[in-house]
């Protein structure tokens, strides 16, 4: 088999194409074939592009595929990240016209007051983070995406980052008091989705300390003021216009509305 030449720049370039112009690309411009390492090099390269020429700070990360159920989707045994630049960080109000193919998820979202390192453990990352209820919105820069790229596609267009917002933050908060909490996703004041913190990798905590150890290997890592989208509770909804409200046990609950 003729071994495929991965031109992360060419291929950075293409996505921040498609990002800039929200114009989503046929999925063979990136092959599904890519493997998890280079996707993250094309990702990364992505990253700086939007700096670099767009003028958007790196703000945090997000985490995808905490589930066993999101991982069989897309072939993975483990979970992956994508970077957050400043424009995914959102005050609550989305136009659905700006988005592509935009799902919803609720998460917690973690803020980190002080610099995260492999040595942490749960608690020390507890004491150096506080914790908001969040929504994700999920989109890619693929037409026709979920759950129908690969694994590398999902990697390379930064975890299919759209739009995060998050609620109000809670400091001091344990471990117990974030293992199993309910938190609950509201469609126009109907609960349409449902389920427990224990989908995220058992604990939200254990996604957390999962991105610091992987941040890590690529030299990486989470700088004071950064969020971190930590994984869905719930499988993926279609996003559609309306108002959402996403409830959190002893958390709190953040809203978004969509015109």
């Amino acid at each position: 088999m003729d071994q495929i030449n991965f031109d992360s720049q060419k291929m950075a370039a293409i996505l921040y194409e498609a990002y800039i112009e929200n114009q989503p690309i046929e999925k063979d411009f990136i092959p599904a074939s890519l493997p998890k390492n280079e996707a993250y090099r094309i990702q990364h390269a992505l990253t700086n592009k939007k700096a670099v020429q767009a003028n958007e700070a790196l703000a945090g990360y997000k985490i995808s595929l905490t589930s066993l159920e999101t991982q069989e989707l897309f072939h993975s045994d483990t979970p992956l990240y994508g970077a957050l630049t400043t424009s995914a960080l959102n005050s609550g109000n989305i136009l659905l016209e700006a988005m592509s193919s935009p799902l919803i998820e609720i998460e917690l979202v973690f803020i980190v007051k002080e610099e995260l390192s492999v040595e942490d453990d749960s608690q020390a990352i507890l004491e150096k983070t506080a914790v908001a209820p969040g929504i994700e919105v999920p989109d890619s820069r693929f037409e026709d995406w979920f759950p129908k790229i690969s694994l590398g596609q999902v990697v390379a267009d930064s975890a299919v980052a759209g739009k995060i917002v998050a609620g109000e933050p809670v400091e001091g908060l344990t471990y117990e008091q974030l293992d199993g909490i309910k938190g609950s996703l509201f469609f126009n004041g109907d609960e349409i989705a449902a389920d427990t913190s224990s989908a995220v990798l058992d604990h939200p905590i254990h996604a957390v300390k999962w991105l610091i150890d992987e941040l890590a290997v690529h030299g990486l890592q989470l700088e004071k003021g950064m969020a971190v989208s930590s994984g869905t509770f719930i499988l993926p909804k279609k996003l559609e216009k309306g108002a959402y409200t996403a409830s959190f046990e002893g958390i709190g609950e953040v809203s978004l509305n969509v015109e």
